[in-house]
């Protein structure tokens, strides 16, 4: 990829949208503020020319025929050639899947349509200006590696370039505070797309579930005084009894249990010379009736068996709806309340005291979506973990790194151990993930800033380096051990003591 540091109001922009109108608005906004734009129509013309000649930007349409934005995306961000032109995505689409999707794919922002002349500029420049500040962030700091290894070769080399070297650690100082607030910044957005999907899951389920009851109300209801005295009194007694049951059973079945009891009452209701036994057998299952089938023969062999096997099957599923919605409140309710309580900032950057164990879980609450699908949790706390004195906020982001880190480490596959526990007057916590470990040759630079094992565009090398400036500003340290298939980041953090009416911090060395 070309390396020059294009000026800002002469950056080479592609421009793609399908639709001419949007197209010659955007070059000739862009145009007038200096800007060489080239505008294309459709996505397929736009990889050719992207791969004759690179742009500094891509202005990239979603909705697009033949090839849509995301399909054109993908194809650049395989191509260790354009995978790292940012991509601005533009949109009328402005559903907050669609801005996941966007990111999702490669894009660095999402412009949404109609387009306001202000918005596209600002966001033009500030990525153009991002993408500057990462090239000259890597040309400083292979400059300054240069100028290191001469120093140990030639001295008088190195008095000559003393200025010239500290002009370029200040500006080196100046980015890596930008990069250390964008790094804080990219560990919130990691969990944009999982928190929407912890919302959006129990919102769909109230909503299935409320449609489910609006719909017994409606076409149910009106039907049960006349179905109750259409009933003999021996089969009313025999369908409430059936009712009892049903909503008495809370076991959740798997499919393949499922398939099983359906298996066995077939042949049962087959002994009563009932006709379609199968599709009967799925409905007491689905209710939770999987024996005991003869106290309900009288409904079941009723002339009117379908009529009484539907009313009953809407009313256990009335209640499974009621309980379906109080779950899926609770369960969104909890993510909400983490998420407020991660992304808030203490605007007095001052000490106060926290609970350690809440502040873990409300990382692990955020990160419940990357969990559930192959990575086993364990948690391993003392009771009675004390307060410490504490920035929470920073401690946040040390939990969401390690934690990240380790997600990544095993591929989003294996275990997780999380451990609290008090040792003397630090409390040790320690998180243990089963991925491929760290090999001895770079286990002591991980905490080095710009380090990463990671590959291009996946990490700046600063996480695991502003973790630690976080706890050495606790007075702690953390800990590495790691051998194939067990890593453990261990971290001490000073525990908070009282003498009297005062809060004080003990000076407790470790060795």
């Amino acid at each position: 990829m070309n390396t020059s540091q294009p000026d800002v109001s002469k950056a080479n922009l592609l421009v793609v949208d399908d639709i001419p109108a949007n197209l010659r608005l955007l070059t000739e906004m862009l145009t007038k503020h200096n800007y060489t734009v080239r505008p294309v129509s459709e996505g397929f013309r736009a990889l050719t020319a992207i791969r004759t000649k690179l742009p500094d930007l891509i202005l990239l349409d979603i909705m697009m025929p033949n090839m849509n934005g995301y399909e054109v995306c993908k194809q650049l961000k395989a191509d260790t050639r354009t995978r790292d032109i940012p991509i601005i995505f533009l949109s009328a689409l402005n559903e907050v899947l669609d801005k996941v999707e966007a990111f999702s794919v490669g894009g660095v922002d999402f412009i949404s349509k109609p387009f306001q002349v202000e918005e596209v500029l600002a966001r033009v420049e500030t990525h153009l200006t991002l993408r500057r500040l990462q090239k000259r962030l890597q040309t400083q700091n292979d400059q300054l590696q240069h100028e290191i290894a001469e120093r140990q070769q030639v001295e008088k080399a190195l008095r000559q370039k003393n200025e010239k070297l500290a002009n370029t650690l200040q500006q080196l100082k100046t980015t890596q505070k930008e990069l250390i607030q964008a790094e804080k910044m990219a560990a919130l957005g990691q969990l944009v797309a999982g928190v929407a999907h912890e919302i959006n899951t129990p919102l769909g389920a109230i909503q299935l579930s409320v449609d489910n009851i609006s719909a017994f109300l409606s076409e149910t209801l009106t039907q049960l005084p006349v179905f109750f005295q259409s009933l003999p009194e021996t089969q009313q007694h025999d369908f409430f009894a059936l009712l009892q049951k049903s909503l008495q059973n809370e076991m959740t079945l798997s499919a393949r249990e499922q398939r099983r009891l359906r298996k066995l009452l077939i042949p049962q209701l087959e002994k009563y010379g009932i006709d379609n036994a199968t599709n009967i057998a799925d409905t007491l299952v689905e209710m939770g009736i999987n024996e005991d089938i003869d106290h309900f023969s009288s409904l079941l062999t009723a002339e009117n068996y379908k009529i009484i096997l539907d009313i009953a099957y809407q009313l256990v599923s009335l209640q499974q709806s009621t309980q379906t919605i109080a779950s899926a409140s609770q369960r969104a309710a909890k993510v909400v309340f983490a998420l407020k309580s991660f992304a808030r900032f203490d605007h007095t950057s001052e000490r106060v005291e926290a609970n350690i164990q809440e502040s873990i879980e409300i990382v692990l609450t955020l990160y419940h979506n990357k969990f559930k699908h192959g990575i086993e949790v364990n948690r391993f706390y003392d009771n009675d973990i004390p307060l410490i004195s504490c920035y929470p906020d920073e401690l946040n982001q040390v939990w969401t790194n390690i934690i990240h880190n380790a997600l990544q480490a095993m591929d989003y596959q294996g275990t997780l151990n999380i451990a609290i526990t008090r040792q003397e007057n630090y409390l040790l916590i320690s998180f243990t993930d089963s991925g491929k470990g760290i090999e001895d040759d770079i286990k002591s630079k991980i905490f080095e800033p710009f380090f990463t094992t990671k590959a291009r565009g996946e990490g700046s090398g600063l996480g695991l380096d502003i973790v630690k400036k976080i706890i050495d500003k606790h007075e702690g340290k953390i800990e590495v051990e790691s051998v194939p298939s067990k890593t453990t980041f261990t971290v001490f953090l000073p525990v908070l003591l009282k003498s009297g009416n005062e809060i004080l911090l003990n000076n407790y060395e470790i060795e």
